[in-house]
């Protein structure tokens, strides 16, 4: 049986004394998915997993992407993106480097979107880099019913450019036609789940579309701060061999800045939707 400890009131729950593995049995893997769903953020520690093995555990919750930013990609194995601020022969190796990251929802601005993402912990700072999860159904759940009616059924656009001009680098011509802004619905139901869920971010949302621009800002912003209410967060203090797995269909997530002169490397892999699970858009 595996054993579990809450992390927060909202969300997140911790694996307790689970080794990640590229070949885990059947009984684990549904044990594993079971949790997911139901607490949205899963943290494994004391982790020893090389790149394969990473690769292996992942591929067992779904098909993995090979993400838009290639030049940032583990040059063993694709799947696996750096998130980094080291450099090595007079280029950084990873995305993101040592500065903040404001909220977002992983590929929020592609056709299907993830519908997870693991992230392992290499190489960390003494202090700073803490990762921030909101709990999107919960932000939901909470809002009035007369603002939730409103939003129901509304699209918003999502821009990658967006993201990229406000916390990292821009993208080049061939991944900019990869990744074009989108229009998804503002409210998302979990495909296991069946719970709503708020699916916009202040990195990538730019618009509701159809409404007036004044009143669609003054939405946004009124969403963007009701969503990231010390209730629905939890923080992330990262700990070496920690590995978090979080539900991309319902919690966006933000970094903290850190020290540049401190190395910082993490390895995430980026879970597709499975095709018999399918998503509503």
């Amino acid at each position: 049986m595996i054993s579990i400890r809450p992390l927060s009131p909202s969300l997140g729950a911790e694996v307790l004394d689970f080794q990640l593995s590229s070949n885990p049995s059947a009984e684990a893997v549904a044990a594993i998915r079971a949790l997911w769903a139901q607490h949205k953020l899963l943290l494994f520690r004391n982790q020893s997993v090389d790149e394969p093995a990473l690769v292996g555990f992942s591929q067992q919750f779904g098909a993995l992407e090979i993400h838009v930013r290639e030049e940032y990609l583990s040059p063993e194995h694709p799947e696996i993106l750096y998130v980094s601020n080291i450099e090595r022969d007079g280029r950084l190796i990873g995305i993101l480097s040592d500065n903040e990251v404001g909220w977002h929802y992983d590929q929020i601005y592609l056709p299907q979107p993830a519908v997870g993402s693991l992230l392992m912990a290499d190489t960390l700072p003494p202090e700073g880099g803490n990762t921030e999860f909101a709990d999107m159904c919960a932000a939901w759940d909470a809002l009035p019913k007369q603002t939730q009616q409103k939003l129901d059924g509304c699209l918003a656009n999502q821009s990658y450019e967006a993201f990229n001009q406000a916390y990292s680098v821009p993208t080049n011509n061939k991944q900019k036609a990869r990744s074009p802004d989108i229009h998804h619905p503002i409210v998302r139901t979990h495909p296991v789940t069946g719970r709503k869920a708020l699916y916009l971010c202040p990195g990538m949302t730019t618009e509701i579309v159809g409404w007036d621009a004044e009143d669609s800002t003054e939405m946004l912003a009124f969403l963007f701060d009701w969503t990231t209410r010390p209730e629905f967060v939890y923080v992330h203090q990262w700990q070496p061999g920690d590995a978090l797995m979080w539900d991309n269909a319902c919690t966006m997530h933000r970094r903290d800045p850190f020290d540049a002169q401190h190395q910082r490397l993490m390895k995430r892999t980026t879970i597709l939707p499975q095709a018999e699970v399918g998503m509503p858009f």
